[in-house]
């Protein structure tokens, strides 16, 4: 063979290469199919399970039939359409948007410091939505605008002011992480502290108000929590999904990514920004839900790899079953008494995360 026949041959890629890139395709669309097939079943379970127990088929005839250009006959009677479409769907959709939520924004927060033990309520959020909502529910404090209710309202603001406060201690450290962090720790410590004081000036029932919304609850009266909701998870959750890339860079440190042309500080600075804004908005609906964002990120790592492309899309499924999934069993668990939801996450979560460490230290000793 001449030379030049050798300088136009076709470059040859290993077979071994191509299986590995094909195994790992289809473990992680394995993991997609396997993610929505867990969110179809739970929404199956939490929509017909309760009190007034609903037919499947019933269920699934009704929603059907509220379709576009399509009318069928169901088995419901108009009460048991009513539980389904005033009730209980709406309560679970909360509950997903609320998982989907806090596990996208532990998965980008976890990404943007390189850190597994980062969290959504890391630079304070709980501790400043808890504060607001003490005010508004203690003390009769209506920020409410519009359909948002008084204690939705100061939650957001609470926590966006927690943030926000984090932000200027740090003096806007994006460079540095740990100085973030630190001030994250700093302004949650003061916020808990003037919620700890508000409550002990609180009479009992305004207290067991006040707590009961601290433990994390989902129920709704409709569907206006999901309408003021739902805007902010569909536009914070696009731009998560846009930064995917990006972060998957800024897993090898800030001069590797500055090496190809990105800026890790504006990156750092947009994802902590619109992952902060979509947990303020979710804990402003459903109260303080732990180990939701911090538990499935590490999960979703386990089954598909430490690619945010797919962590953080799979990330949002396997939280929206989860948390429709404790809803479930907060509900029927105790009933008719009805537990907190936050109470068995944290029932849940803290003895798996807790597996989860022990396991890496026996790796990593």
């Amino acid at each position: 063979m001449s030379d030049g026949d050798l300088s136009h041959a076709e470059p040859t890629v290993p077979a071994e290469s191509v299986a590995v890139v094909a195994r790992a395709f289809r473990a992680r669309r394995g993991a997609v199919v396997a993610a929505v097939t867990a969110v179809v079943l739970v929404a199956i379970i939490s929509v017909t399970t309760g009190a007034a127990g609903l037919d499947v088929r019933g269920v699934v005839l009704t929603l059907v039939d509220r379709l576009p250009l399509i009318d069928i006959d169901t088995s419901l009677s108009t009460r048991e359409e009513a539980i389904l479409t005033q009730i209980r769907l709406p309560r679970l959709v909360l509950g997903m948007l609320v998982g989907g939520s806090l596990s996208m924004s532990g998965a980008a927060y976890q990404g943007v410091f390189r850190n597994p033990l980062a969290d959504p309520y890391l630079l304070g959020v709980s501790a400043g939505a808890g504060c607001g909502a003490v005010l508004a529910i203690g003390f009769g404090l209506d920020l409410g605008w519009g359909p948002v209710g008084a204690v939705p309202a100061a939650a957001f603001i609470g926590a966006v002011v927690a943030v926000g406060a984090a932000t200027a201690v740090s003096r806007g450290s994006w460079n540095s992480p740990a100085t973030l962090l630190l001030a994250g720790v700093a302004m949650a410590a003061l916020f808990s502290a003037v919620q700890t004081y508000a409550l002990q000036r609180l009479s009992a029932s305004r207290a067991r108000e006040v707590l009961s919304w601290l433990f994390g609850q989902l129920n709704t009266s409709g569907w206006e929590e999901i309408g003021i909701l739902a805007p902010y998870v569909g536009i914070c959750a696009a731009v998560l999904m846009t930064q995917r890339r990006h972060l998957d860079v800024l897993r090898l440190g800030d001069d590797e990514a500055r090496s190809v042309g990105l800026d890790p500080v504006r990156v750092r600075l947009r994802v902590v920004v619109v992952a902060s804004l979509m947990t303020a908005a979710a804990v402003s609906v459903s109260g303080l839900i732990a180990f939701v964002g911090l538990v499935v990120p590490h999960v979703v790592r386990i089954l598909v790899g430490s690619s945010y492309r797919i962590v953080i899309p799979v990330s949002a499924l396997v939280g929206a079953a989860f948390l429709a999934g404790v809803d479930v069993g907060a509900r029927t668990l105790v009933a008719p008494v009805e537990m907190p939801v936050g109470v068995i996450t944290a029932f849940v979560g803290a003895p798996f995360f807790a597996l989860i460490l022990w396991r890496r230290q026996a790796v990593n000793p």
